[in-house]
């Protein structure tokens, strides 16, 4: 809307023109003016063979492409910072105009460091990404009282902690939904979480009916496409080529709370990773809420 405001400023002479889409925006009913997606970020597991190589010219491209937040994740050989320290780091997201919000991170090594550093430039959230098939459902009672844990100390740092959920998460244990029982076991004041939607849709379940029966505890999510007709897990593709209709959801997902927006991608056919992220950030740039 703004660029389309910009242009009619232009072609039809300044002042006269604002007076005269003032107006007509006075007079247009609020649940008819939509809007962009403000700010939306990347997940850098999507760049996992480009990053390692150059990671700050693959940032800075990144940033290029509109991506105004980013969600790191963890490398051996570089950790979530990409060996310039966090300080550093951040230092170089601002130059480039970008920051980093949340980084997914191994929680059970060095966590209470993690949580500082994080919180020293300003990072908003650290994201348990990946717990695996259980047997039991004590198994995953067993995960929500970690994770109350690691967000007290997220928590006393000011940062918040959240966990990234895969398929397993929403299929039956014990007659049960493991996702419901870690939901209900960890403790809002401390602990959010971070839909993976192509996931939840992966698993045959309705990404919106859990945003509205969990109103306010999914904060992030992720987006990424599923190839239409896929039956396999490892299927996903450029966003708006494939069967999932984020339009829809994202504004479900943001009337229920949802605050941060992650591209992610993890196949690419026909395509570089680097031009997946740039056609991404273009579908998402397009996305009306």
């Amino acid at each position: 809307m703004q660029q389309s405001r910009r242009n009619f400023l232009k072609l039809t002479g300044g002042s006269l023109a604002a007076v005269t889409l003032g107006s007509w925006a006075c007079k247009t009913p609020a649940s008819a003016q939509t809007a962009s997606i403000p700010t939306f970020g990347l997940q850098l597991y999507t760049l996992r063979e480009d990053m390692p190589r150059d990671p700050r010219g693959v940032l800075k491209q990144v940033a290029a492409m509109g991506y105004k937040q980013l969600e790191s994740y963890e490398p051996k050989e570089l950790g979530m910072f990409w060996g310039m320290g966090a300080a550093g780091m951040k230092k170089y997201l601002d130059d480039i105009g970008t920051t980093l919000v949340a980084s997914h991170c191994e929680i059970d090594k060095d966590f209470e460091r993690k949580a500082a550093d994080a919180a020293s430039i300003g990072m908003k959230y650290l994201i348990c990404p990946w717990k695996g098939p259980q047997k039991s459902l004590s198994d995953f009672k067993r995960f929500a009282a970690d994770f109350n844990v690691k967000g007290e100390i997220c928590r006393k740092n000011g940062i918040r902690f959240a966990y990234h959920n895969h398929d397993y998460s929403f299929k039956l244990l014990e007659g049960r939904l493991p996702q419901d029982v870690m939901m209900e076991e960890t403790d809002p004041k401390l602990v959010d979480f971070e839909m993976d939607i192509y996931w939840v849709v992966t698993a045959g379940e309705d990404a919106s009916a859990w945003f509205k029966k969990y109103n306010n505890r999914f904060r992030l999510c992720h987006i990424k496409d599923r190839e239409k007709n896929a039956s396999g897990g490892n299927a996903s593709c450029i966003l708006g080529q494939g069967s999932i209709d984020y339009p829809s959801l994202l504004k479900k997902a943001k009337e229920h709370g949802m605050e941060y927006f992650i591209v992610e991608q993890e196949k690419y056919e026909g395509t570089t990773p680097l031009k997946a992220v740039a056609a991404n950030a273009e579908y998402m740039k397009s996305i009306k809420l």
